[in-house]
C-alpha cells in the first residue's frame, strides 16, 4: 500500500478529520448513556463500547469515515438477557455476536446488499431521520422556554456559521458556545451529567463472569444471532448511505468482519454489542470527515472526554445536542424522495413508503428493511410475469410449435404449463422453442418436465430446441424428462 493511498484512506485532511471526530465524540456521550439505560446496564457499558467499537472499526472496518458504536436498535435486543441473567451474559453474547459476524464476513454475506433496492434504502434513510427527530422530543417538549431558545440558537449557529467560515465544524462550535453560556449564566437546564454518572477509570480486559458451559451457550445464542443480523443490516445499510454521500465505495464483506472484531473487543472490555450509526456517520461526513482518522479520533477523544474531562462534559446542555441531532435528521432525510413520489413508478413509491411506515411503527429497522425487500421482490416478480408469453402455430402436418418468450420461474411456471393443449385432435408432434426464454429455478424445470412427459403420455413426440447454456445446464442437472425411463405419473398435473 503506497503512501498516497494510505493518506487518502486515513486522513485526506488531518485538521478536518480531527475536528469531525471531536464533534462525533461529544454527540456520542448522551446517546451511549441513553442506550445503556435502555439495556438496563451501567452507563459505562455503553460508553466503553462506543470507544472500543469506534477505534477497532477505524482499522478493521470496510467503510472509512463511518461511525460505529453502541446503538439503540442493539440495546433493545439486550433487555431480556440482562434482566434475566445479568450483565456477564451480555458480555458473553457480545463476544459471540462478534464471532458470528466474522463468519458472515468470511461467507461474503455483505454481497447480499445487492438485493436491497434503492427504494428500500431511501425508505430506511427517511424512517431513520424521522426516528432521530422523534427521539429528541423528550429533551425538547415541555422543558421550558430556555431550552427552546437554546435549541433555536444552536440551530442558528449550525446553519449560519458555514456562511461565515467552514474552518471549524458548526456543530462543534454550537456545543462549545452553548455549554459556556449555560455554565456562565447558571441556566439549570438538563445536562449530560443528569443522564448518568460518567466513568472515571479506563476499561480493562476481563473474561465474562459466566459459566463456560453448553447451557450458557444456549442462553446467549438466540440473542447473539439476532444481534448479528440487526447489527450487520444496520451497518451495511449505513455503509451504502455513506458511500453515496461521499461518492466512494466500500468493502461490505470487510465491514461485516470488522464489526465482528470490534464487538469481540467490546465484550472483553466490558462493553455492549454495537454497530454502525447513521446519525453519527452523517455528523462525521457533514463535518468534513472522509477517512479512518475521524473514526479513530472519535473513539479516542470520547474516552479522553469521559475519563479526563468528565466534570466539564457533564455540563454540556442537552439542548445543544438536540440542535445537532435535529440537524442530522434534516440532513439525513431524502427530501427529493417526496417530489419523486408522483414521477417514480408506483411500485417503487409504495416500497419506500411501506419501509418508512413499518420502521416508524415498530421502531425496528430490521423489520422495515425486511418488509421492503420482500415487497420489492413481489413487485419485481409481478413485473417479470408481464413479459412472459407463449405463441403457438401449427404448420402443415400434425406438428405444433410453441415459442416461449420471457423468464420462467416460480411465478410463471404454472402459466407456462397451462399454455399447452395436451389433447389437441390429430396432433402427433410438438416443438418447444426456447430461444427467447430463460429458466431460472426448480419450479421452472419441473414445469418443463411435466409438459414434456404429459405430451408423451398422450402419444405426442416432443422436441425441445433453442435452450441457452444456463437453461441447458439446469435441465441436465435437475430435469427428468430427458433421463432414461422418465414417465408421467397418472393423476399428475
Amino acid at each position: 500500500m503506497n503512501l498516497v493511498h494510505l493518506r487518502s484512506e486515513w486522513a485526506p485532511n488531518v485538521t478536518r478529520e480531527l475536528l469531525a471526530g471531536a464533534v462525533v465524540a461529544l454527540a456520542l456521550i448522551p446517546e451511549a448513556i441513553a442506550f445503556s439505560i435502555i439495556a438496563g446496564v451501567d452507563p459505562k457499558v455503553g460508553l466503553y463500547a462506543s470507544f472500543c467499537i469506534a477505534v477497532v472499526t477505524a482499522f478493521a472496518g470496510g467503510r472509512p469515515a463511518m461511525i460505529s458504536a453502541a446503538t439503540g436498535a442493539m440495546a433493545l435486543l439486550m433487555v431480556g438477557l440482562v434482566k434475566d441473567h445479568g450483565v456477564g451474559y451480555l458480555f458473553a453474547a457480545t463476544i459471540l455476536t462478534g464471532l458470528l459476524q466474522i463468519v458472515a464476513g468470511a461467507l461474503r454475506l455483505g454481497n447480499l446488499m445487492r438485493f436491497v433496492s434503492r427504494s428500500v434504502v431511501t425508505g430506511f434513510v427517511n424512517a431513520l431521520a424521522i426516528l432521530i427527530f422523534l427521539a429528541q422530543m423528550p429533551e425538547l417538549l415541555g422543558q421550558g422556554t430556555t431550552v427552546y431558545v437554546m435549541t433555536a440558537v444552536g440551530l442558528g449557529i449550525i446553519y449560519g456559521l458555514p456562511y461565515l467560515t467552514k474552518a471549524v465544524p458548526s456543530p462543534l462550535v454550537t456545543i462549545v458556545l452553548l455549554t459556556a453560556v449555560s455554565m456562565y449564566l447558571g441556566l439549570g437546564i438538563h445536562r449530560v451529567g443528569d443522564m448518568g454518572a460518567l466513568p472515571s477509570e479506563l476499561p480493562w480486559v476481563a473474561l465474562p463472569q459466566v459459566p463456560f458451559t453448553l447451557d450458557t451457550l444456549w442462553i446467549i445464542l438466540p440473542v447473539s444471532l439476532t444481534l448479528t443480523m440487526v447489527g450487520l443490516l444496520e451497518s451495511l445499510m449505513t455503509a451504502a448511505i455513506v458511500d453515496e454521500m461521499t461518492d466512494t465505495t466500500s468493502n461490505k464483506n470487510r465491514e461485516c468482519a470488522g464489526q465482528g472484531v470490534a464487538n469481540i473487543a467490546s465484550g472483553f472490555l466490558g462493553g455492549m454489542a454495537g454497530c454502525a450509526m447513521i446519525g453519527q456517520s452523517v455528523i462525521n461526513v457533514s463535518s468534513g470527515g472522509r477517512g479512518r482518522l475521524s473514526t479513530l479520533f472519535s473513539g479516542v477523544f470520547l474516552l479522553f472526554l469521559i475519563v479526563v474531562l468528565g466534570p466539564y462534559v457533564a455540563q454540556i446542555p442537552m439542548a445543544s445536542l438536540v440542535a445537532v441531532m435535529i440537524m442530522v435528521s434534516i440532513n439525513t432525510f431524502q427530501w427529493k424522495s417526496l417530489r419523486t413520489l408522483v414521477t417514480h413508478p408506483k411500485a417503487s413509491s409504495v416500497v419506500m413508503l411501506g419501509t418508512v411506515a413499518v420502521v416508524v411503527a415498530t421502531h425496528d429497522l430490521a423489520k422495515g428493511v425486511l418488509f421492503g425487500v420482500v415487497l420489492s421482490g413481489l413487485f419485481f416478480a409481478h413485473k417479470v410475469t408481464k413479459f412472459f408469453a407463449v405463441r403457438s402455430s401449427r404448420g402443415e402436418g400434425d406438428v405444433r410449435t410453441y415459442r416461449i418468450t420471457g423468464q420462467i420461474f416460480f411465478a410463471t411456471a404454472e402459466a407456462f404449463h397451462a399454455a399447452f393443449d395436451f389433447r389437441e385432435e390429430g396432433l402427433t408432434g410438438v416443438v418447444i422453442d426456447l430461444q427467447a426464454a430463460h429458466f431460472w429455478d426448480i419450479s421452472a424445470i419441473n414445469a418443463l418436465d411435466r409438459v414434456v412427459l404429459k405430451l408423451r403420455h398422450h402419444g405426442i413426440t416432443v422436441d425441445v430446441v433453442g435452450m441457452n447454456e444456463a437453461t441447458a445446464t439446469m435441465v441436465e442437472r435437475i430435469g427428468t424428462h430427458d433421463k432414461p425411463g422418465a414417465t408421467f405419473a397418472v393423476g399428475g398435473h
